[in-house]
Protein backbone atom coordinates (compact mmCIF):
# COMPACT_ATOMS: atom_id res chain seq x y z
CA UNK A 1 0.00 0.00 0.00
CA UNK A 2 1.09 3.20 -1.01
CA UNK A 3 2.04 5.47 2.18
CA UNK A 4 2.35 9.18 0.22
CA UNK A 5 -0.27 11.21 -1.38
CA UNK A 6 -1.64 9.51 -4.56
CA UNK A 7 0.19 11.73 -7.51
CA UNK A 8 -1.47 12.37 -11.17
CA UNK A 9 0.15 8.38 -12.13
CA UNK A 10 -1.38 6.58 -9.04
CA UNK A 11 -4.38 8.08 -10.23
CA UNK A 12 -4.87 7.46 -13.75
CA UNK A 13 -3.08 3.69 -12.13
CA UNK A 14 -6.00 2.85 -10.01
CA UNK A 15 -8.58 3.93 -12.90
CA UNK A 16 -6.83 1.66 -14.95
CA UNK A 17 -6.49 -1.22 -12.35
CA UNK A 18 -10.23 -0.45 -11.70
CA UNK A 19 -11.75 -0.07 -14.96
CA UNK A 20 -12.50 -3.81 -15.72
CA UNK A 21 -14.54 -4.26 -12.51
CA UNK A 22 -16.63 -1.14 -12.73
CA UNK A 23 -19.36 0.84 -14.83
CA UNK A 24 -18.18 4.03 -16.28
CA UNK A 25 -21.47 5.74 -14.92
CA UNK A 26 -23.78 8.28 -16.64
CA UNK A 27 -23.65 12.33 -16.33
CA UNK A 28 -26.85 13.63 -16.42
CA UNK A 29 -28.44 16.65 -16.43
CA UNK A 30 -31.77 18.81 -15.45
CA UNK A 31 -33.29 21.92 -17.14
CA UNK A 32 -35.11 22.04 -14.52
CA UNK A 33 -32.51 22.12 -11.38
CA UNK A 34 -30.54 24.08 -13.82
CA UNK A 35 -33.10 27.19 -13.77
CA UNK A 36 -34.19 26.74 -10.25
CA UNK A 37 -30.27 26.86 -9.12
CA UNK A 38 -29.52 29.67 -11.91
CA UNK A 39 -26.19 27.21 -12.64
CA UNK A 40 -25.55 24.67 -15.08
CA UNK A 41 -24.96 20.92 -13.03
CA UNK A 42 -24.02 17.85 -14.78
CA UNK A 43 -24.24 14.85 -11.76
CA UNK A 44 -21.64 12.19 -11.84
CA UNK A 45 -24.44 9.26 -11.15
CA UNK A 46 -22.43 6.91 -8.99
CA UNK A 47 -25.95 5.38 -7.66
CA UNK A 48 -25.66 3.44 -11.06
CA UNK A 49 -22.20 2.16 -9.59
CA UNK A 50 -21.23 -1.91 -8.75
CA UNK A 51 -23.01 -2.17 -4.95
CA UNK A 52 -24.60 1.18 -5.46
CA UNK A 53 -21.92 3.59 -4.67
CA UNK A 54 -19.06 5.18 -5.87
CA UNK A 55 -17.01 3.26 -2.96
CA UNK A 56 -16.76 0.11 -4.96
CA UNK A 57 -13.94 2.37 -6.37
CA UNK A 58 -11.63 2.53 -3.75
CA UNK A 59 -12.45 -0.76 -2.47
CA UNK A 60 -11.45 -2.26 -5.72
CA UNK A 61 -8.49 -0.43 -5.63
CA UNK A 62 -7.47 -1.31 -2.32
CA UNK A 63 -8.27 -5.05 -2.67
CA UNK A 64 -6.61 -5.13 -6.29
CA UNK A 65 -3.19 -3.73 -4.66
CA UNK A 66 -2.78 -6.15 -2.32
CA UNK A 67 -0.40 -8.87 -2.59
CA UNK A 68 -0.79 -12.57 -2.66
CA UNK A 69 0.13 -13.21 0.34
CA UNK A 70 -1.57 -9.56 2.26
CA UNK A 71 -4.48 -11.68 0.53
CA UNK A 72 -4.17 -14.92 2.01
CA UNK A 73 -5.96 -14.46 5.06
CA UNK A 74 -8.47 -12.27 3.37
CA UNK A 75 -9.38 -8.72 4.03
CA UNK A 76 -11.56 -7.05 7.14
CA UNK A 77 -12.79 -3.14 7.46
CA UNK A 78 -15.55 -1.09 9.18
CA UNK A 79 -18.48 0.02 7.82
CA UNK A 80 -22.27 1.77 7.62
CA UNK A 81 -22.49 -0.04 4.57
CA UNK A 82 -21.04 1.40 1.22
CA UNK A 83 -17.70 0.70 2.09
CA UNK A 84 -18.73 -2.60 3.68
CA UNK A 85 -20.09 -3.20 0.25
CA UNK A 86 -17.30 -2.52 -2.03
CA UNK A 87 -14.68 -4.70 0.04
CA UNK A 88 -17.23 -7.58 0.37
CA UNK A 89 -17.50 -7.16 -3.85
CA UNK A 90 -13.87 -6.64 -4.07
CA UNK A 91 -12.54 -9.87 -1.70
CA UNK A 92 -15.65 -11.63 -4.19
CA UNK A 93 -13.49 -10.86 -7.40
CA UNK A 94 -9.97 -11.79 -6.18
CA UNK A 95 -11.67 -15.02 -4.12
CA UNK A 96 -10.66 -14.26 -0.39
CA UNK A 97 -12.54 -13.91 2.65
CA UNK A 98 -14.15 -10.73 3.85
CA UNK A 99 -14.62 -9.68 7.41
CA UNK A 100 -16.62 -7.39 7.64
CA UNK A 101 -17.86 -4.81 11.35
CA UNK A 102 -21.01 -3.20 10.69
CA UNK A 103 -22.78 -1.22 13.07
CA UNK A 104 -26.00 -2.86 14.66
CA UNK A 105 -27.96 0.22 13.17
CA UNK A 106 -27.13 -0.36 9.66
CA UNK A 107 -29.52 -0.04 6.97
CA UNK A 108 -30.91 -3.02 5.71
CA UNK A 109 -30.54 -3.00 2.38
CA UNK A 110 -26.80 -2.26 3.06
CA UNK A 111 -26.40 -5.58 5.17
CA UNK A 112 -28.49 -7.52 2.50
CA UNK A 113 -25.85 -6.25 0.17
CA UNK A 114 -22.54 -7.34 1.84
CA UNK A 115 -23.99 -10.77 2.86
CA UNK A 116 -25.12 -11.36 -1.03
CA UNK A 117 -21.41 -11.20 -1.72
CA UNK A 118 -20.52 -13.91 0.86
CA UNK A 119 -18.99 -11.89 3.52
CA UNK A 120 -18.89 -12.79 7.17
CA UNK A 121 -20.41 -9.70 8.97
CA UNK A 122 -19.48 -8.90 12.88
CA UNK A 123 -22.41 -6.32 14.34
CA UNK A 124 -21.03 -3.82 16.80
CA UNK A 125 -22.42 -0.46 18.68
CA UNK A 126 -22.45 2.75 16.47
CA UNK A 127 -19.07 4.40 17.38
CA UNK A 128 -15.79 4.97 16.09
CA UNK A 129 -13.79 2.65 18.71
CA UNK A 130 -16.53 -0.21 18.88
CA UNK A 131 -15.88 -0.27 15.29
CA UNK A 132 -12.13 -0.09 15.70
CA UNK A 133 -12.41 -2.51 18.33
CA UNK A 134 -13.92 -5.46 16.57
CA UNK A 135 -11.85 -5.36 13.59
CA UNK A 136 -8.44 -5.43 15.95
CA UNK A 137 -10.14 -8.65 17.36
CA UNK A 138 -10.41 -10.23 13.71
CA UNK A 139 -6.71 -9.34 12.37
CA UNK A 140 -5.38 -10.59 15.67
CA UNK A 141 -7.68 -14.08 15.03
CA UNK A 142 -7.39 -14.28 11.33
CA UNK A 143 -4.72 -12.21 10.56
CA UNK A 144 -6.67 -10.18 7.09
CA UNK A 145 -5.60 -7.29 5.87
CA UNK A 146 -6.93 -4.14 7.17
CA UNK A 147 -8.49 -1.73 4.62
CA UNK A 148 -9.90 1.66 6.25
CA UNK A 149 -12.59 2.88 4.52
CA UNK A 150 -11.09 6.42 3.92
CA UNK A 151 -7.52 7.03 5.57
CA UNK A 152 -6.03 4.79 2.77
CA UNK A 153 -3.90 6.32 -0.06
CA UNK A 154 -5.35 3.27 -2.50
CA UNK A 155 -9.27 4.15 -1.19
CA UNK A 156 -8.46 7.56 -1.70
CA UNK A 157 -6.98 7.42 -5.17
CA UNK A 158 -9.60 4.87 -6.32
CA UNK A 159 -12.44 7.27 -5.10
CA UNK A 160 -10.78 10.20 -7.31
CA UNK A 161 -11.39 8.09 -10.44
CA UNK A 162 -15.04 9.24 -10.31
CA UNK A 163 -14.16 12.94 -10.44
CA UNK A 164 -11.46 12.10 -12.78
CA UNK A 165 -14.09 10.52 -15.19
CA UNK A 166 -16.24 13.55 -14.38
CA UNK A 167 -14.05 15.82 -15.90
CA UNK A 168 -13.07 13.47 -19.04
CA UNK A 169 -17.10 13.07 -19.80
CA UNK A 170 -18.50 16.72 -19.22
CA UNK A 171 -17.91 17.51 -22.05
CA UNK A 172 -16.71 21.28 -20.95
CA UNK A 173 -14.55 22.88 -18.49
CA UNK A 174 -15.90 22.64 -15.12
CA UNK A 175 -15.85 25.76 -12.91
CA UNK A 176 -16.41 23.62 -9.70
CA UNK A 177 -16.98 20.35 -8.44
CA UNK A 178 -18.60 19.40 -5.54
CA UNK A 179 -19.05 16.16 -3.59
CA UNK A 180 -19.80 14.88 -0.48
CA UNK A 181 -17.89 14.67 2.46
CA UNK A 182 -18.28 12.19 5.55
CA UNK A 183 -14.63 10.05 6.50
CA UNK A 184 -13.07 12.18 2.97
CA UNK A 185 -12.33 9.58 1.08
CA UNK A 186 -14.12 11.29 -1.75
CA UNK A 187 -13.63 14.45 -1.49
CA UNK A 188 -9.88 14.15 -1.09
CA UNK A 189 -9.87 11.76 -4.10
CA UNK A 190 -11.81 14.68 -5.90
CA UNK A 191 -9.50 17.29 -4.87
CA UNK A 192 -6.81 15.40 -6.41
CA UNK A 193 -8.26 14.71 -9.25
CA UNK A 194 -9.44 18.53 -9.63
CA UNK A 195 -5.82 19.10 -9.38
CA UNK A 196 -4.44 17.30 -11.70
CA UNK A 197 -6.95 16.54 -14.64
CA UNK A 198 -8.49 20.22 -14.63
CA UNK A 199 -6.58 22.84 -12.93
CA UNK A 200 -8.89 26.10 -12.04
CA UNK A 201 -12.02 24.05 -10.83
CA UNK A 202 -12.81 24.24 -7.91
CA UNK A 203 -13.75 21.84 -4.99
CA UNK A 204 -16.34 22.10 -2.47
CA UNK A 205 -18.12 19.88 -0.10
CA UNK A 206 -21.80 19.34 1.09
CA UNK A 207 -21.85 18.01 5.02
CA UNK A 208 -24.80 17.65 6.96
CA UNK A 209 -25.56 19.75 9.77
CA UNK A 210 -26.36 16.65 12.06
CA UNK A 211 -22.39 15.27 11.50
CA UNK A 212 -20.00 18.90 10.80
CA UNK A 213 -17.32 17.36 11.91
CA UNK A 214 -15.28 18.01 8.67
CA UNK A 215 -15.90 21.89 8.89
CA UNK A 216 -14.78 21.93 12.07
CA UNK A 217 -11.26 20.11 11.12
CA UNK A 218 -11.33 22.34 7.67
CA UNK A 219 -11.03 25.29 9.43
CA UNK A 220 -9.03 24.17 12.73
CA UNK A 221 -6.20 21.58 11.26
CA UNK A 222 -6.79 18.76 13.09
CA UNK A 223 -9.80 16.12 13.08
CA UNK A 224 -12.86 17.26 15.05
CA UNK A 225 -15.55 15.56 16.67
CA UNK A 226 -18.97 16.83 15.62
CA UNK A 227 -20.73 18.97 18.23
CA UNK A 228 -23.51 16.42 17.76
CA UNK A 229 -24.36 13.55 15.55
CA UNK A 230 -28.35 13.45 14.19
CA UNK A 231 -28.61 12.88 10.30
CA UNK A 232 -30.56 10.90 7.63
CA UNK A 233 -27.56 11.27 6.14
CA UNK A 234 -26.64 7.92 7.04
CA UNK A 235 -23.17 7.69 4.83
CA UNK A 236 -21.55 10.81 6.37
CA UNK A 237 -21.45 10.09 9.72
CA UNK A 238 -17.58 9.25 10.81
CA UNK A 239 -15.09 12.55 11.44
CA UNK A 240 -12.36 12.44 8.88
CA UNK A 241 -9.11 10.61 8.32
CA UNK A 242 -5.56 12.38 9.37
CA UNK A 243 -4.55 11.47 5.25
CA UNK A 244 -8.51 12.98 3.75
CA UNK A 245 -7.95 16.14 6.06
CA UNK A 246 -4.49 16.95 4.87
CA UNK A 247 -5.63 16.56 1.42
CA UNK A 248 -8.51 18.55 2.13
CA UNK A 249 -7.21 21.13 3.58
CA UNK A 250 -5.04 22.09 0.72
CA UNK A 251 -6.75 21.32 -2.25
CA UNK A 252 -10.91 22.24 -1.74
CA UNK A 253 -12.28 25.38 -1.72
CA UNK A 254 -15.10 25.03 1.42
CA UNK A 255 -16.96 22.84 2.94
CA UNK A 256 -21.28 23.57 3.05
CA UNK A 257 -23.20 22.47 5.38
CA UNK A 258 -26.95 21.64 5.13
CA UNK A 259 -30.09 21.01 7.36
CA UNK A 260 -31.66 17.43 7.35
CA UNK A 261 -34.78 19.24 5.84
CA UNK A 262 -32.87 20.97 2.61
CA UNK A 263 -31.16 17.26 2.13
CA UNK A 264 -34.63 15.81 2.10
CA UNK A 265 -36.20 18.03 -0.03
CA UNK A 266 -32.91 17.76 -2.71
CA UNK A 267 -33.39 14.20 -2.05
CA UNK A 268 -36.90 14.42 -3.60
CA UNK A 269 -36.45 16.80 -6.22
CA UNK A 270 -33.87 14.62 -7.76
CA UNK A 271 -36.17 11.55 -7.43
CA UNK A 272 -39.29 13.56 -9.23
CA UNK A 273 -37.34 15.35 -11.49
CA UNK A 274 -34.22 13.25 -12.71
CA UNK A 275 -35.89 10.08 -11.80
CA UNK A 276 -33.40 8.47 -10.40
CA UNK A 277 -33.13 7.22 -6.88
CA UNK A 278 -30.25 8.60 -4.49
CA UNK A 279 -29.36 8.29 -0.64
CA UNK A 280 -29.30 11.53 1.46
CA UNK A 281 -25.43 11.35 1.41
CA UNK A 282 -25.74 11.62 -2.40
CA UNK A 283 -28.88 14.59 -2.05
CA UNK A 284 -26.32 16.79 0.37
CA UNK A 285 -24.32 18.32 -2.77
CA UNK A 286 -27.48 19.14 -4.42
CA UNK A 287 -29.23 20.64 -1.49
CA UNK A 288 -25.35 22.53 -0.72
CA UNK A 289 -26.04 24.23 -4.17
CA UNK A 290 -29.52 25.10 -3.86
CA UNK A 291 -28.59 26.64 -0.30
CA UNK A 292 -25.70 28.91 -1.63
CA UNK A 293 -27.26 29.90 -5.18
CA UNK A 294 -24.78 33.33 -5.27
CA UNK A 295 -21.52 31.03 -4.69
CA UNK A 296 -22.17 29.18 -8.23
CA UNK A 297 -24.59 31.68 -10.05
CA UNK A 298 -23.68 31.15 -13.48
CA UNK A 299 -21.17 28.43 -12.99
CA UNK A 300 -20.51 24.86 -14.47
CA UNK A 301 -20.64 22.08 -11.94
CA UNK A 302 -19.76 18.66 -11.64
CA UNK A 303 -22.18 17.38 -8.99
CA UNK A 304 -21.06 13.94 -7.69
CA UNK A 305 -24.22 11.97 -6.76
CA UNK A 306 -22.35 9.34 -4.36
CA UNK A 307 -24.76 6.38 -4.13
CA UNK A 308 -28.63 5.35 -4.20
CA UNK A 309 -28.99 2.34 -1.21
CA UNK A 310 -32.27 3.44 0.32
CA UNK A 311 -34.01 1.52 2.26
CA UNK A 312 -37.32 1.57 0.67
CA UNK A 313 -39.37 0.47 3.62
CA UNK A 314 -38.09 3.98 5.20
CA UNK A 315 -38.04 6.86 2.91
CA UNK A 316 -38.69 10.35 4.33
CA UNK A 317 -41.20 11.28 2.38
Amino acid sequence: MSESIPDKEVIEKAHTLITPYIHRTPILTSQFINQLSGAELFFKCENFQKIGAFKARGGLNAVLSLSEEQLKNGVTTHSSGNHAQAISFAAAKVGAKAYIVMPDNSAKVKVQGVESYGAQITFCPNTPEDRQNAVDKIVEKTGAAFVHPFNNYAVIAGQGTAAKELIEDAGVKLDVIIAPVGGGGLLSGTSLSAHYFSPGTEVFAGEPEGAADAILSFKSGKVEKAPFVKTIADGLLTPLGPKNLEIIRKHVKDILTVSDEEIIAAMRLMWERMKIVVEPSGAVVLAAVLKNKEIFQGKKIGVIISGGNVDLGKLPF
